[in-house]
């Protein structure tokens, strides 16, 4: 069963790779990009379906102010970019907001940014995955009953691909993200040119109706509506910040090539919104969260899943659905949006390394797998994502509404965290070039805290009472989790620090063996013990049956082994309790000396084995180990199987179990 496991996991994940091997993992930009930005390039496919989405509500009448609302999320786009290029630049270790809202703000506001964004990139995968299946289903539209098993299957896919490490993942994920970034340049230019020409091209929806909330709207009420609109938009930012968290990553000079990245992020995600926004609004597309609100949709409104916004402009472009084009596009979309969720996978396992080692998370996502990923984090991300796939039935429409809170968190916290950045750098200053530049970062950073915390102000307001509640509830708890997790740890090392005390040895060893009959593993666990030379040294036995223990004493006599054998009286056929509390009163009576317990266990090779014998050395162990002053020491005896076992996984794994990898199965051999 272990040779299967393991050849399994070689399947998926691939052979280890030594840890000095650690820089042959870092990226060049022509991948850096493909794996950082994949979801910023992707959210472009929906974002500008989120907005025809809410406009949808106010009827026809007000899509035409889907302009407006797209021209805010572009200007956006590019404060953001701008910013975090300055991010990038100042704080090249890596940990992009968290980091900078953590050294500037304090560790609350880090704690804030790191839970936000935990969130965000859990939110990212499901969102992403579920969004992809949708235009599967737009193609294919007999697969809607199969929505969450599909979402679960691509994730379990991606966490695969993403624990072979971060550059095999990057030559996966390459090809889709540049072929996507092609398709949607060359939809947005022939759209263009056709309508340039007077041959605009035209939606299928165009023709259809759309069912107004209201049938007038007060200002105040229209007003609402557009910033809940802008709101939705901002998905198209989404990403944005993943590679601020992941500058180490990059090949050196690391800050250089992770600033031209974010640069060339942002323009190619302000060129395709724009684009697709654009067409969307020349074709005429329409949409609407209840395709019953969609009036002359022919058929059974109720079962007749929509096609996206970009399907739709895809097949009124290209000629049809039935266009190479139209597949082309859909099939891009489908892998961008599905492997966008990449974004999260690279920047998650990379948050909570650093929050680890800080501390504020389980030392265990602090530590590289076979293929030097972040494998313990990659895993908690897919399940969490899964999760959520399930919980909310693969719905992008109702998983969406999650989504941007937690990312203008982190992004408001890490511009304002910024501009302290850059008045603490100003006092240092003093060369006339040097306050120029710092200035201009400054008003940078300055103009993106105002921009990205109105936004999340918006976002919060709107988005509030339809799921957005969730995310308030989320990220307070996770802080109120890592704060705990980092007491335990101060805790624990408050207590491990040595006192004077301490430094003192201990008067006498009392060596106990527990001994269950005169065989192989009990001599050569005496004989183990008394090479210690112990100050003392008794074997023990618990008299469960008074037969067994009269002809171990008997063999005990016979043999003359030069071991003092006391028998423990167990009237309710105990053993674990009579040997803790013999345990225990040695302590009692000499509190500053040691009690050494030596267990002799069998060691197999078979899993089935184990649980043919006794598990009282299990038992054992575990109550010992609560008694102060009380050290235990196996002594195993490798029966023939566990030999086999060793041969054959040093054929497998050479070296391996040297290293201490593998451990063996073990029993007390208790009759």
């Amino acid at each position: 069963m272990r040779g299967a496991a393991t050849w399994l996991k070689r399947l998926a994940v691939g052979r280890p790779v030594r840890s000095d091997q650690v820089a042959e993992t870092l990226l060049p930009k022509r991948l850096a990009l493909p794996i950082f930005a994949s979801d910023p390039f992707s959210s472009v496919a929906y974002a500008s379906q989120e907005i025809l989405l809410v406009l949808a509500l106010g009827g026809v009448a007000v899509l035409h102010l889907a302009w407006w609302v797209g021209a805010a999320v572009v200007l956006l786009l590019a404060v953001v970019t701008i910013s975090y290029r300055q991010v990038v630049r100042a704080y090249p270790s890596g940990g992009g907001s968290y980091a900078v809202a953590s050294e500037n703000l304090g560790p609350a506001a880090g704690l804030v940014v790191a839970g936000a964004l935990m969130v965000d990139y859990v939110l990212t995968v499901s969102v992403s995955v579920s969004a992809g299946v949708d235009n599967i289903i737009s193609a294919f539209t007999e697969l809607n009953p199969y929505r969450v098993e599909l979402g679960v299957g691509f994730v379990v896919v991606l966490t695969a691909l993403n624990l072979r490490g971060m550059r095999e993942s990057g030559r996966v994920f390459a090809w889709p993200s540049y072929l996507f970034i092609a398709g949607v340049l060359a939809m947005t230019a022939t759209g263009l040119i056709r309508t340039l020409a007077g041959a605009a091209p035209v939606a299928q929806s165009a023709a259809y109706d759309v069912r107004a909330e209201h049938t007038s709207w007060t200002t105040f009420a229209l007003l609402f509506l557009l910033l809940r609109a802008f709101a939705s938009g901002c998905t198209a930012l989404t990403g944005m910040e993943a590679i601020s968290n992941g500058v180490p990553a990059f090949r050196k000079p690391k800050a250089g090539n992770a600033a031209a990245t974010m640069a060339a992020t942002g323009l190619i995600a302000i060129t395709m919104f724009a684009g697709i926004t654009a067409l969307a609004l020349i074709s005429g597309v329409h949409y609407a969260e209840n395709p019953c609100d969609l009036i002359g949709l022919p058929g059974d409104c109720a079962n007749e899943p929509q096609r996206t916004v970009i399907a739709q402009i895809a097949a009124a472009v290209f000629g049809g659905t039935t266009s190479p084009g139209f597949y082309y596009v859909q099939a891009t979309a489908t892998l961008i949006l599905i492997l966008a969720a990449n974004t999260a996978y690279s920047g998650f396992p990379l948050l909570t390394s650093l929050l680890a080692r800080h501390r504020y998370m389980p030392r265990q996502l602090h530590t590289r797998g076979d293929r030097l990923a972040f494998s313990n984090g990659i895993v908690l991300l897919a399940f969490a994502a899964a999760v959520l796939i399930w919980l909310f039935e693969g719905s992008t429409t109702h998983l969406i509404q999650l989504y941007i809170l937690g990312v203008f968190t982190s992004f408001t916290l890490a511009q304002a965290g910024m501009v302290r950045h850059w008045n603490r750098e100003l006092a240092s200053t003093t060369d006339r070039a040097g306050r120029g530049h710092r200035h201009r970062a400054k008003l940078i950073n300055g103009a993106g805290t105002v921009m990205t915390g109105l936004v999340l102000v918006i976002v919060l307001i709107t988005k509030f009472s339809h799921g957005a509640y969730l995310v308030v509830i989320a990220v307070p708890t996770l802080v109120v989790l890592m704060r705990g997790i980092r007491g335990h740890y101060d805790r624990v090392q408050r207590e491990l620090e040595p006192e004077d005390e301490d430094t003192v040895f201990p008067a006498r060893v009392h060596a106990v063996v527990l001994v269950s009959n005169v065989r192989k593993p009990t001599l050569r666990a005496l004989s183990y013990a008394r090479a210690t030379r112990p100050d003392d040294l008794t074997a023990i036995t618990v008299n469960v049956e008074d037969a067994d223990t009269r002809l171990l004493e008997q063999a005990w006599q016979r043999r003359e082994i030069p071991v003092p054998l006391k028998v423990l009286e167990s009237p309710y056929r105990e053993i674990t309790r009579p040997v803790v509390q013999y345990v225990r009163n040695l302590r009692r009576t000499s509190p500053r000396e040691v009690v050494v317990v030596y267990i002799p266990e069998y060691v197999f090779g078979r899993w089935w084995d184990n649980a043919l014998h006794n598990q009282s050395a299990l038992r054992l162990k575990t109550r010992l180990r609560f008694e102060p002053g009380v050290m235990i020491t196996s002594v195993p005896w490798q029966l023939p199987s566990s030999h086999d076992r060793y041969h054959e996984l040093e054929r497998r794994r050479p070296g391996e179990l040297r290293r201490g990898i593998t451990g063996p199965n073990s029993g007390f051999p208790h009759q």
